[in-house]
């Protein structure tokens, strides 16, 4: 654990202060002869410049992107209201929950597998020189990073009471190196929603995204059936990812990196609505 601080704190200084000559703007290659070590490389390359932009933004940030950080910050403390009575609710109807959704959600949410089945991913998109598979999959990988790392920094720095410890859901011990101080945000959200959102934006069917949004959401609830995350935990985290995501993209298809045209059709529509008797995130097809 004290490892991966020190790692993603290095990640800060260099994105901020440093540039590596060898990962300067997006360089252009013929994706379609290159070989496997190029398009490797390519794909390294263009990572790091996904992760330079993502860090980046927030110092180009207009008054509707202020704005829109606060809507998130108070939609957050409204949901918070529910946390102890949901998680109360939740005690109460525990062992009707299936253990295989549980155990499932648990295991995807996990950051080993979670790599490995993108490594997988990638890996084949790799070989078989498939350009819409190694984008999904540098989208996933430059996402994750960067929502991971703004999820450790919030976690430890907050030091948020987790359900089960006795203390309650408005108490924090801000830089807590204990486990049951880490509830926010919720580190199995923050991954199993990135690689949902990251997959369902690549298909059209409605239909398809509803599957692969669901599967995603299963990690999630998990977390807060197996009372390891307040109900805002997850909240916050699968808004951060969902924007963390789209930016990412923003960036892929601006640079023109995997020569993919973005659509202009049957894109979902993503909303946040924290209103007097609606909080939730809504999705328009």
């Amino acid at each position: 654990m004290l490892l991966a601080k020190r790692f993603f704190i290095s990640l800060i200084f260099i994105f901020y202060f440093f540039e590596d000559a060898s990962a300067q703007r997006l360089y252009k290659i013929d994706q379609d002869n290159a070989s496997t070590w190029s398009l490797l490389k390519y794909d390294i390359n263009t990572t790091w410049n996904g992760l330079k932009y993502s860090f980046k933004r927030p110092l180009h940030w207009k008054k509707n992107d202020f704005l829109k950080l606060g809507g998130l910050v108070f939609g957050t403390a409204t949901l918070a209201l529910a946390d102890e009575g949901v998680d109360k609710y939740i005690d109460n109807h525990r062992s009707n929950f299936p253990k295989v959704v549980r155990d499932y959600g648990w295991y995807f949410g996990s950051p080993q597998n979670y790599f490995m089945a993108n490594a997988g991913l990638y890996g084949f998109g790799l070989v078989t020189k498939n350009s819409k598979i190694r984008r999904t999959s540098v989208l996933i990988i430059t996402s994750s990073i960067t929502s991971g790392l703004l999820q450790t920094i919030l976690k430890n720095g907050l030091g948020r009471a987790r359900p089960g410890t006795g203390y309650g859901a408005f108490h924090f011990k801000p830089f807590s190196k204990e486990g049951g101080q880490h509830s926010f945000p919720s580190g199995h959200t923050v991954l199993s929603v990135t690689m949902a959102h990251s997959i369902a934006k690549q298909f059209d069917s409605p239909w398809i995204k509803a599957g692969v949004y669901t599967l995603g959401a299963i990690p999630p609830m998990s977390r807060l059936i197996d009372g390891a995350h307040w109900l805002s935990d997850i909240g916050f985290s699968t808004v951060l990812s969902i924007i963390v995501v789209d930016g990412v993209d923003k960036f892929l298809f601006k640079e023109n990196a995997f020569n993919i045209v973005e659509p202009n059709k049957n894109k979902i529509s993503w909303s946040f609505a924290f209103t007097g008797n609606q909080i939730g995130i809504v999705g328009r097809f």
